[in-house]
């Protein structure tokens, strides 16, 4: 048997050799190659190839173009088309033209050798027409008839998932009834909002007057009998009348339906000239089109309720006076506010799926950034912006999705405490004046003559009240120094040794309760970056607490460990416990936890506002874990630095 020639028109050289090499080789046929359309219509005439693989886009002349020239010049080759994309207007303009098949690029080689091995014994039994017998011609004819038809039906159902525009998606739909049913004319009706009439929403070849004020009522019409029985209306052979002068020698509507609104429409073709009848199985093909527009129209529905509804919300992002910055899970942009930008002089050009390392140039937002995306933690930190305002920054994960940060402008806040702050300060130095003529009085009181017993245990008590007076008064000026950075210097420190000191130096403490007080710290020294004396001052800030609010008999515990450049402390204890109403506060300057077990618990509410503040300045964490009538746990977080 001859070998079997095969011209492939395709301008791009490696799909060619691919092609001869993978598809046509292996198979015993032999290639002829066209890189355009001209070269290759030139070689089909004086070839005449066994058949022809054809790109429809080329440079010059088309693949389209190629066809109707093939068509026009007589040579009856069969083709099978290539193409990037599906599209139902160019399938059926293709197998209108002749085409045979096609194949979707990129393709497998062994659909392209199945489709060439179809095509070809398809095209022996047409040469051999006269030694068949008719049975046999009009079975090989069907077959290929039902191939195209599957193969557009196929393309529909992708164009469906493909694509969000509507209109498209229906006139393909339309386009296809019409070349699949061999109709004159297409059209697709969708029910109005009452339900009462149908109006055109696509056609194909429908006179442009009519497509224009088409309308038909539900009741007592064709459509109408389609929409309240839900069945196909199938008539020929006589002239029937869809609207007034509009008269059709034979029609085929079939119902579209809804899987949640039932039927919402008809699909239709008609011949208004020729007296040719359609058949049930134009009416199977209709329906299985008509199913596809029915969930085009209800994907094209819910798309646009949940576009409205993501329209509204990030309109309420985008007008929110505060700024917020959305970013994905790879850290690019998917929503940046207008205060965001105004805040962060952010370019009014497109942020969108830009990088937010490379959108925000802001040292302490890209820090928390690339520290929330390595942790996957809430991230807080104030933000200083240079016109001078202070904005409170909470940069969230939300599994998947991203990031959001959403930031509060405290610049008033800030005043506010400066303001505060300064009233304090100057109220504490103006209190020392008096409590020094105060405290030098009763150091003379003894000196101006003999005290009785009770005088001398009122001086002595008056000595004691002056005691704490001037406690608080340092405790209020230390709290100002570390807010304001003052006395703050920081080295290089071994905090394992800070926290054993600290335990030595309350075990007298706990002996006195009968507490026990153990420690499970690591051998190794753990290096941190900071000021020793204010990290021992958390210490035993929290050592004294959880002393102090334990009862006798009860277990303090301290802890640390490693963990991924940072140390984690625990101090817990067996203690009373904090509510969670209250837990919210404790950090709070002049904040003491009030219950019935606190009664004659003597403290000034700032001991845990200089432990957050000292452990902020350090860019570490502190939090609170408890339950009321079980003890508490505290934990801080600070990074630590490698040994020299």
């Amino acid at each position: 048997m001859a070998r079997k020639h095969i011209l492939v028109i395709e301008d791009n050289p490696e799909t060619q050799q691919m092609l001869a090499e993978v598809v046509l080789a292996p198979k015993g046929y032999l290639p002829i190659a066209a890189l355009d359309g001209e070269e290759g219509l030139r070689l089909a005439e004086e070839k005449h190839p066994d058949l022809i693989i054809l790109d429809m886009r080329l440079p010059g002349m088309s693949g389209l173009n190629v066809l109707k020239a093939l068509r026009e010049r007589g040579l009856d080759i069969p083709v099978i088309f290539t193409t990037v994309r599906e599209s139902v207007e160019l399938v059926v303009q293709a197998f209108r033209l002749g085409a045979r098949d096609y194949i979707i690029k990129p393709f497998d080689p062994l659909e392209m050798q199945e489709a060439i091995e179809r095509v070809l014994g398809a095209s022996t039994l047409r040469e051999d027409r006269d030694q068949l017998t008719r049975r046999q011609v009009e079975a090989s004819e069907r077959f290929q008839r039902q191939l195209q038809e599957l193969n557009i039906i196929y393309t529909i159902g992708r164009s469906v998932t493909s694509l969000l525009d509507l209109n498209q998606v229906l006139n393909r739909v339309v386009e296809a009834a019409v070349f699949l049913a061999d109709a004159e004319e297409g059209l697709l009706l969708l029910l109005d909002e009452d339900g009462d009439e149908l109006y055109l929403r696509a056609e194909k070849n429908v006179d442009e007057k009519v497509a224009r004020t088409l309308r038909v009522r539900v009741d007592d019409t064709i459509a109408g009998q389609v929409i309240q029985s839900d069945q196909p209306v199938l008539i020929s052979g006589e002239t029937s009348k869809i609207v007034t002068g509009y008269l059709t020698k034979a029609l085929l509507y079939v119902p579209l339906r809804s899987p949640n609104r039932g039927v919402i429409g008809v699909l239709g073709v008609v011949n208004r000239e020729v007296p040719r009848p359609f058949s049930k199985r134009d009416s199977h093909l209709l329906s299985a089109l008509a199913d596809y527009a029915a969930i085009a129209i209800e994907n094209a529905r819910l798309f646009e309720a949940v576009e409205a509804e993501r329209v509204k919300w990030e309109r309420v992002l985008q007008e929110t006076k505060g700024p917020i910055i959305l970013v994905d899970e790879k850290n690019r942009v998917l929503l940046c506010n207008a205060a965001a930008r105004e805040a962060l002089s952010l370019s009014d050009g497109d942020l969108l799926d830009k990088p937010i390392d490379k959108a925000l140039s802001h040292a302490i937002l890209r820090d928390m950034f690339a520290e929330a995306h390595r942790s996957n933690r809430v991230v807080l930190a104030e933000v200083p912006l240079e016109d001078g305002r202070t904005f409170n920054a909470q940069l969230t994960p939300i599994a998947g999705v991203g990031l959001v940060l959403v930031m509060q402008d405290i610049t008033h806040l800030k005043e506010l405490d400066r303001i505060k702050s300064e009233f304090v300060t100057a109220i504490s130095h103006d209190l020392r004046t008096p409590l020094t003529t105060i405290q030098g009085y009763v150091e003379l009181l003894p000196r101006a003559g003999p005290l009785n017993e009770q005088q001398q245990a009122f001086i002595e008590r008056v000595r004691r009240s002056m005691t704490v007076i001037l406690r608080l008064i340092n405790t209020l000026l230390d709290v100002d120094r570390l807010e304001t950075g003052l006395d703050l210097e920081m080295t290089p420190c071994n905090l394992i040794e800070i926290i054993e000191e600290s335990i030595q130096g309350m075990l007298p403490l706990t002996e006195r309760k009968h507490q026990e007080l153990q420690s499970h710290l690591p051998a190794s020294d753990v290096l941190v970056r900071g000021n020793p004396t204010r990290l021992r001052q958390v210490m035993d800030n929290l050592l004294s607490n959880a002393v102090k609010y334990t009862p006798e008999g009860g277990r303090i515990t301290v802890s640390a460990e490693e963990d991924d450049g940072h140390i984690v402390v625990h101090v817990a204890d067996t203690g009373i416990g904090i509510s969670p109403a209250q837990q919210p506060y404790i950090f709070d300057k002049f904040y003491r936890v009030e219950s019935s077990d606190t009664i004659g618990i003597v403290g000034s509410g700032l001991g845990l506002a200089i432990v957050k503040t000292v452990i902020d300045k350090h860019g570490g964490r502190i939090w609170v874990e408890s339950n009321p009538g079980r003890g508490s746990v505290f934990t801080f977080v600070l990074p630590t630095i490698k040994g020299a």
